[in-house]
């Protein structure tokens, strides 16, 4: 492999990677056939982040990825010295590629005082050099209005029906949205599945504490139907888990979680495993270690999907032709 490519137009592609995810950002540079640049990175004692990268990045077309896991705060800090360091090595154009946006779901305010923290944080791509943001399945679509360029928003949603069409009979299966947010996302998915009948669970949430929410009722017939319980992500597992036994008692013939994030938080595993649910399915947008894996999951490779995006913003193609101009 070389470590970078390039096309008939001289252009060269560089892409790099924080230390959050190495292994997604390896995926990616075997899809698109290239090397990761090297650079050194490192902590000193006080927690302040050291970025140097080891070649010349002048006039490239650089792409910057960075998962977002637990400490959340690090790893934003290190993608934005990254950017940073491209920019005033006079890298041509800086593509921000994080798989799951940070601080996604504070995008408004619900009470005064409060931040709009998902706004600032492309505000900080922006300052730092960024010209271009890629994410995946963003919690709102209006984050993509929060930043002052193009937002390439890719969908997981392709990729996880295509492996939930092999786990469920098509003529038995009913798409559910865990709340009312979700519904639109749910009728993406009935689509796909060939125009699946839909539910959702009702559920109550106080703004005032964080991650929890108590499912009520299911509101649509699922009685000796499978469900895929749909999601963009899985925090601490409390909401997904509570749904699930809601379509037990409702009488689902069985459950399959989607979702698209893995953040799992704390006790979400334990939960998961625990939940009653046929299998969870997740992308790997963002690393699950290997202690924190268990039987009924699934993670799927998200890496073809972002190397396909890369290449069409090199090549000035159309990042929506892969979703069929949808998106």
């Amino acid at each position: 492999m070389t470590q970078t490519m390039t096309n008939p137009g001289e252009k060269k592609l560089v892409l790099v990677t924080g230390r959050a995810h190495p292994d997604l950002a390896e995926s990616v540079a075997d899809e698109l056939g290239c090397d990761l640049l090297p650079a050194s990175a490192y902590d000193f004692a006080n927690g302040e982040t050291y970025v140097r990268f080891e070649d010349s990045v002048r006039g490239a077309d650089c792409f910057v990825m960075q998962s977002h896991p637990a400490p959340i705060n690090q790893w934003l800090m290190e993608q934005i010295i990254m950017i940073d360091a491209l920019k005033r090595a006079s890298a041509r154009r800086i593509t921000v590629i994080a798989p799951f946006y940070p601080y996604a779901r504070q995008d408004k305010k619900h009470k005064g005082r409060e931040p709009i923290s998902a706004r600032l944080i492309a505000d900080l791509y922006k300052t730092a050099g960024a010209d271009r943001i890629m994410s995946v399945d963003l919690h709102t679509a209006q984050i993509q209005g929060f930043f002052d360029g193009p937002v390439d928003h890719l969908m997981a949603i392709p990729l996880l029906v295509g492996y939930v069409k092999t786990r469920v009979d098509l003529n038995n299966v009913t798409v559910v949205s865990p709340d009312t947010g979700r519904v639109r996302v749910a009728e993406q998915w009935s689509e796909m599945l060939g125009g699946a009948p839909l539910a959702f669970v009702h559920k109550t949430r106080d703004i005032s504490v964080p991650n929890q929410a108590m499912s009520k009722t299911v509101v649509g017939d699922i009685e000796g139907r499978s469900c895929v319980l749909i999601d963009d992500m899985i925090d601490t597992g409390g909401t997904i888990s509570g749904a699930v036994k809601v379509l037990q008692d409702a009488g689902a013939k069985d459950v399959i979680i989607a979702a698209t994030h893995p953040v799992f938080s704390g006790p979400a595993c334990e939960r998961l495993e625990n939940s009653g649910a046929n299998e969870v399915v997740v992308t790997n947008t963002l690393p699950v270690p290997e202690e924190r894996q268990f039987e009924n999951l699934t993670v799927l490779s998200i890496a073809p999907l972002i190397a396909r995006a890369i290449k069409e913003v090199f090549e000035d193609g159309s990042v929506t032709s892969l979703f069929g101009g949808v998106g």
